[in-house]
């Protein structure tokens, strides 16, 4: 294999068998990182055929031929276009292996004869890849399995690679068909086969030594954690057998990252999911298992956003400009807000509240948030199974003293296993500072009790807050904006149950990890205590009982990935930034993948998604996403829309 930096020439024209002879001179002596790559993967995943009829088409000089013999099939054929490579095969294989000249076009055997067919870095020279296709589902039984192999597309685009060799001094060049994974597997589909088992492993230490005698250590490192090849198993279906689709919640390895085990300590390990839950952290992977290769990357608990208004998902900031007074309550606002921009109100309402509520619930994801305390009535919406994140929906709540004539009825109806939310101290005048004395007289204030905002708190109220074990959820980019100020650092750090919200865009700055970084960089909290802010604290807080906010075998498979190397895992959470998060993962569901991870995503499971671009990264995010452009578009006139202050475009589907 050789590179160049340009992009990959892509031919049309069907390789000469000529170039083979050439290639067979060398093809032995000439070790091939990508075929060494290929043998390790590849092998774990033959079937059994002992006793039963194989066929490999392109075999060359016999490399997988020796391997096949070794599983003792009933017979064994390899055809090749080059009889010089041929000729070189028939030096190596058993007196009972048949070798014969001849073309993909037109495979030996009669109909149905073999169990399993072979195909190893073949098809970028097949020039009609659907008669391939049917020759393949003419010759294999029903039930029986069909190997691919190749260069990985998307590499050899992106690193302009080339199909070569070297011979006399010289580099010869070899014409090749550039094509895509979802266009092979749609090929061969449609002639009766269906995807059993896609990987497309990198380079790992056993290929390293090859790059270093070639003198091109470097483009190892390069090459770490990238896609080198694919091997495509694919099965015949048998008459009568509808195509099947990938579950929703299919098997998958992560592997070689890093994984977070709290906000200190990092480990390393293999990360086995299982129907949406982690059913393992191991040492080592199963090869013949579905993996995701994370190198480079690290994984982080899904975090939790403790208070968000999710059908406000598309709202634009409504309030008063900078250099006004600031409020001094919540309802002098909310009161202001329907005077002054009652048009602007009723124009986003014209937009449907499910599309309000899927943005809302994207803008979560983009940000790395996987569970949202919504605190709004649940909309049926919410429930759906394939909603992009996890809506809380096993609590309590009232909106406040101030707009709920029955809260003491509305609290004491709430089952007592059931945490009981609630906005209150939300200003800055001595009605708003005395709300927590108030719930407390009356009786509402306990170890149930999740109080939002508390921004007219002073160290008596976060005493008394402490002392009757309540939990207290701070917005504090929203509280700048309507009040000018929010908690200091000292009043911060003494709240014994502390949680993190984003509120709504109308207020806020953006979603959660602009309150994060808000409490990183102005605040000055230490990221240990943001880590928990949006990970174990709620967890316990909302009485979740799946392990959310952590990495933790047999919990739930609610995981981000992020490039980069941190200290520590509360010092990634605290550093986060929406370009950071390349990878969401909802009970072991792709929710959101960067193209670096796409690429390297199991084929099967990138079903569904459609890509966007989000403040200048792309995303492939799985939604309906044509239809929810489309649906608010239709109200705001215009094709690019606004999510926390992004610009967000419409890119495509797969």
């Amino acid at each position: 294999m050789t590179t160049r930096a340009k992009t990959w020439a892509v031919s049309q024209a069907q390789p000469d068998a000529s170039v083979f002879n050439r290639w067979a001179q060398v093809y032995d002596a000439q070790r091939n990182p990508l075929l060494l790559l290929e043998e390790r993967k590849a092998v774990p995943l033959l079937p059994s055929i002992r006793g039963s009829n194989v066929l490999d088409v392109g075999c060359g000089t016999g490399r997988w031929l020796t391997h096949l013999e070794a599983l003792h099939p009933a017979s064994l054929i390899g055809i090749d276009s080059s009889r010089v490579m041929l000729k070189h095969a028939r030096k190596k294989v058993l007196p009972a292996t048949k070798l014969e000249h001849g073309h993909s076009s037109a495979l030996p055997g009669e109909d149905v004869r073999y169990t399993l067919v072979i195909a190893s870095f073949l098809l970028s020279y097949v020039q009609d890849l659907p008669a391939f296709a049917l020759e393949c589902a003419r010759v294999v039984r029903p039930g029986g399995s069909l190997i691919l192999s190749d260069m990985h597309p998307v590499t050899a685009a992106e690193r302009g690679w080339k199909r070569s060799f070297h011979v006399d001094g010289t580099t010869v060049d070899i014409a090749a068909h550039s094509r895509s994974l979802p266009e092979i597997i749609a090929v061969f589909e449609k002639s009766g086969f269906e995807v059993g088992i896609l990987i497309e492993p990198p380079f790992d230490e056993p290929e390293r030594q090859v790059f270093e005698d070639a003198g091109k250590l470097g483009e190892y490192e390069t090459l770490a954690g990238v896609p080198a090849i694919y091997i495509l198993k694919l099965q015949k279906r048998r008459p009568g057998t509808p195509m099947q689709f990938p579950a929703r919640n299919k098997a998958l390895q992560l592997t070689n990252a890093r994984i977070g085990a709290g906000p200190t300590t990092w480990r390393d390990g293999v990360i086995s999911i299982d129907n949406g839950r982690i059913a393992g952290i191991h040492d080592d992977s199963d090869v013949t298992a579905q993996a995701l290769n994370l190198q480079d990357y690290v994984l982080l608990p899904g975090l939790i956003n403790s208070h968000e208004h999710l059908e406000f998902g598309l709202f634009p900031k409504l309030g008063r400009p900078a250099d006004a007074p600031s409020y001094r309550s919540s309802i002098e606002w909310a009161k202001e807000i329907h005077r002054l921009h009652s048009g602007i109100i009723a124009q986003y309402r014209q937009i449907p509240k499910k599309t309000h509520l899927w943005w809302g619930a994207i803008r979560n994801l983009l940000c790395g948030v996987t569970t949202v305390c919504h605190h709004n009535p649940l909309h049926r919406e919410l429930t759906r199974p394939d909603f992009p994140v996890r809506v809380l929906s096993r609590f309590g709540w009232s909106h406040s003293l101030a707009f709920d004539s029955d809260l003491k009825g509305n609290f004491d109806r709430t089952p007592k296993e059931y945490p009981f939310i609630l906005h209150a101290a939300e200003g800055m005048d001595e009605e708003s500072r005395n709300e927590v004395s108030w719930l407390d007289q009356m009786h509402v204030l306990d170890e149930r009790t999740v109080l939002v905002h508390g921004l007219a708190c002073s160290a008596s109220e976060i005493s008394l807050i402490n002392r009757r074990g309540a939990s207290l959820v701070v917005c504090p980019t929203s509280n700048r904006f309507l009040f000018g100020r929010t908690f200091p650092r000292k009043l911060l750090t003494v709240v014994e149950r502390l949680a993190l919200g984003s509120d709504s865009p109308i207020t806020a700055a953006g979603d959660l990890l602009d309150e994060i970084n808000y409490l990183n960089a102005q605040a000055g909290l230490s990221p240990h205590v943001i880590y928990r802010m949006v990970t174990t604290n709620p967890s316990e807080m909302f009485h979740l009982n799946d392990d959310q906010g952590r990495i933790a075998e047999s919990g739930v498979a609610d995981l981000i990935a992020v490039r980069g190397n941190y200290d520590t895992p509360a010092r990634a959470v605290s550093e986060l930034t929406v370009g950071d998060v390349e990878f969401v993962l909802l009970a072991g569901r792709a929710q959101i993948a960067s193209p670096s991870i796409y690429a390297r995503l199991p084929y099967d499971l990138r079903s569904g998604m459609e890509l966007i671009e989000v403040g200048g990264y792309q995303r492939w995010i799985r939604a309906p996403l044509r239809e929810l452009f489309a649906s608010a578009a239709s109200v705001l006139g215009q094709q690019k829309l606004l999510l926390a202050g992004r610009e967000v475009r419409y890119l495509g589907t797969l």
